[in-house]
């Protein structure tokens, strides 16, 4: 006697009241982040690769005339160049960081625009800078902004900023929304 089937179908609907979204968006978004965190790595190691074959170390080239230069420089330590010669626990940082947003997108996707962007940002961004460490001991920065002096940076860089910026606007949006809509019901009273 063949056994009947008991496993939800994915493309059946999820019964009212269910917490939670159906196995295939979940697969969908975990899928997405972890592409983001892969264009970011791409484009960063790429970017670095470019740097490191084509410009000389300390050269300054114009990139975008006003705000952005190109200027290889070998950073040893972290944002901002904290924790300079730092290069062993940095590394095992970025390792530990990848390895724990890997988990997270694994076991428990992101729910929201704003958190899978944030987590495949980060991912990428941290990844970015760990292979860097790991492959040549320092991390190789290269846009240095023009108008304003600031620390020379990178695309893995400019992806875990906005990781954080994505975090944000996810903790800010439901406060807003939240401010409106007790505003709207107090002009209706």
């Amino acid at each position: 006697m063949p056994v009947p089937n008991t496993r939800p179908s994915l493309s059946a609907a999820a019964p009212s009241g269910t917490p939670g979204p159906l196995p295939q968006r979940r697969g969908l978004r975990r899928r997405s982040t972890l592409l983001l965190a892969f264009v970011v790595l791409v484009s960063d190691q790429l970017s670095k690769s470019w740097v490191l074959s084509h410009l000389p170390s300390g050269m300054v080239r114009p990139f975008l005339p006003g705000l952005l230069a190109l200027q290889r420089v070998s950073n040893t330590g972290a944002a901002f160049s904290l924790f300079t010669g730092s290069i062993e626990i940095l590394a095992l940082v970025s390792l530990v960081v990848s390895a724990a947003v890997l988990l997270w997108i694994v076991w428990r996707p992101p729910q929201g625009l704003w958190p899978n962007l944030a987590l495949g940002f980060l991912l990428g961004g941290a990844l970015g800078n760990g292979i860097d460490r790991w492959r040549h001991g320092a991390v190789t920065d290269f846009l240095a902004t023009v108008p304003f002096q600031f620390p020379v940076f990178n695309l893995a860089d400019v992806a875990i900023n906005l990781a954080v910026i994505c975090f944000a606007i996810d903790q800010i949006m439901p406060l807003l929304v939240r401010t409106r809509s007790r505003s709207d019901g107090r002009d209706h009273d």
